[in-house]
């Protein structure tokens, strides 16, 4: 990838609409899945924001932020966060992520919240370490039933749309050393770890009951750790056992 990614707005109905294209190309799936032009357009008049990331006015990626209330007070809702799988593993998806911390900051928001897959190590690192956002909320089958996952021979799994809430309190003092682009030593003593499986993909093209189990095992020890108020602050990038590590306070 040799172009230069510029990080702006996405303003026109051009731009907005390459955004449902985007979505098809990365996400895979069903239209009647995808946010349409008219969502986003709906999302920018009530106060909400699009960035795009634009190779040589391309849209390569962007991300998406709901005006919403939560806390007591104005934040945004991250809906999604998209990367053509070209320029996928070269910081786009980084750079579009602090580029809506300061939009966010420049409105006035000062917390952002998004859903993520528990079992996904890559994302889990990301939002906690890469990001420094927190987790203290699971919900378990969000979406409903995912029955677009198939076995190779095109059965659907039926896996349950289990997730976790990245909280990103965007003046915290480890969000403001990462954005310096300065490593954060994590204070204090984790109280507990969540492991998950290195190569989730793999996993549920391997053995799909086993993927399923591991659902199961992952949702009763968030359910447990969260009801004992513990949150999740870190998150450890192992080959073997890739962890959670959560903390009393």
């Amino acid at each position: 990838m040799d172009a230069e990614i510029q990080i702006r707005e996405c303003v026109t109905l051009d731009e907005l609409s390459a955004c449902v294209d985007l979505q098809r190309e990365v996400f895979g799936l069903p239209d009647i899945e995808i946010s349409p032009v008219r969502h986003l357009i709906v999302t920018k008049s009530a106060g909400g924001f699009i960035l795009g990331a634009f190779a040589d006015d391309e849209l390569v990626g962007f991300v998406l932020s709901v005006p919403a209330f939560l806390r007591d007070s104005r934040a945004f809702y991250s809906h999604m966060t998209a990367v053509r799988k070209a320029f996928q593993s070269s910081g786009i998806g980084s750079s579009l992520k602090w580029e809506q911390r300061l939009e966010s900051l420049r409105r006035g928001v000062k917390f952002l919240k998004w859903t993520f897959e528990p079992w996904r190590a890559r994302n889990a690192y990301f939002n906690l370490e890469k990001l420094g956002a927190v987790v203290c909320d699971y919900q378990p089958n969000f979406y409903g039933i995912d029955y677009t996952t198939t076995t190779d021979g095109g059965v659907p799994i039926g896996l349950a749309s289990d997730r976790l809430f990245a909280e990103w309190h965007l003046e915290n003092e480890k969000v403001a050393v990462l954005a310096a682009g300065v490593d954060y030593v994590e204070k204090g003593t984790h109280s507990a770890e969540i492991k998950v499986t290195p190569d989730w993909t793999s996993l549920v093209a391997s053995d799909p009951n086993a993927a399923i189990k591991e659902q199961e095992r992952i949702r009763r020890e968030f359910v447990a750790a969260f009801a004992k108020g513990l949150i999740g602050r870190s998150f450890t990038r192992d080959e073997q056992n890739p962890s959670y590590l959560l903390y009393s306070e």
